[in-house]
């Protein structure tokens, strides 16, 4: 099929992107990459009247480091955040989590804030945002407006930004300290496929081989990716013995509520749910304790 007939500009600065969504309000939609968005319009899933193109907004291109996160713009392609040393080190659930997304061509053209205002409940990087607690800056012509990722991610393809708004950056908090480790799998039919189900952790020890931090959570396993931040508060103090891993993953996959559909069913998403959580949660606690 192809896309319905819509009217088409290419905003200079975000500046003028925000006054194009203030003028045309819900019928506008930004377009970036494209790498979800086009596919939808082609089957008609969506219809947008007036399309926003900001990739080439050059202020939305950036990869910043500051004291307590390291900062992307939302247009930043997904193949400079996975070659970015820097960030690689500083925040390196983001490289694991992109090694998943799709194929190279996809990442070429694929924008970090792209794929988390899309909001798919089982892509990559909306997991990652929800595990770290990543903050998503918003843009409008009345300001900046701030959302943490469990107040961004509303449901399936569906946030908190409103039609006015823009993403203009994407904050991710880093973890202090020198024992840290983290890890990111999925369950595709095929790889760079849709994830059937995914799971990403990332976890901290002390000198004494203590776990002083554990965030983990899952992709496809609800309307929203899932983070358990309460059973992860259960393994601070532990050294993420195994037993108390498997007793982890059991409660977080309990508390997940995936669908059924030709790929899989609820039960098998869930029992997917256990078995990946456990898998990351062993490989961050090994990278972690592996390290001087």
């Amino acid at each position: 099929m192809k896309a319905a007939s819509f009217e088409y500009h290419r905003a200079a600065s975000l500046a003028e992107a925000c006054a194009l969504l203030a003028a045309h309000g819900d019928s506008a939609k930004l377009i970036a990459g494209g790498q979800s968005l086009v596919p939808m319009m082609a089957m008609r899933l969506v219809r947008p009247a007036f399309l926003v193109d900001i990739n080439e907004v050059a202020a939305l291109k950036f990869v910043r480091t500051e004291r307590d996160a390291m900062v992307t713009g939302a247009c930043t392609p997904q193949c400079l955040i996975q070659r970015d040393e820097t960030l690689a080190a500083r925040v390196p659930l983001l490289r694991q989590a992109l090694a998943w997304v799709g194929h190279v061509q996809t990442r070429n053209r694929g924008t970090v804030g792209g794929s988390l205002a899309h909001a798919d409940p089982s892509a990559e990087l909306p997991l990652v945002a929800q595990v770290l607690g990543a903050t998503m800056v918003l843009r409008s012509t009345k300001g900046p407006r701030t959302l943490h990722a469990e107040q961004f991610f509303t449901g399936p393809m569906s946030t908190a930004a409103r039609a006015d708004e823009c993403l203009e950056e994407i904050r991710w908090p880093l973890w202090n300290g020198k024992r840290n480790g983290s890890a990111f799998t999925e369950t595709a039919i095929r790889h760079g496929d849709f994830a059937m189900v995914a799971a990403a952790a990332q976890v901290a020890f002390d000198a004494d081989g203590l776990c002083t931090r554990a965030a983990f959570g899952l992709g496809g396993a609800g309307g929203t990716p899932l983070a358990f931040p309460d059973i992860g508060m259960r393994l601070v103090g532990s050294r993420l013995e195994d037993e108390a891993i498997e007793r982890a993953a059991a409660d977080a996959a309990k508390e997940s509520d995936p669908g059924s559909d030709l790929h899989a069913t609820k039960d098998y998403r869930r029992h997917l749910a256990r078995v990946l959580a456990i898998r990351v949660l062993r490989e961050a606690r090994d990278r972690a304790v592996g390290m001087p």
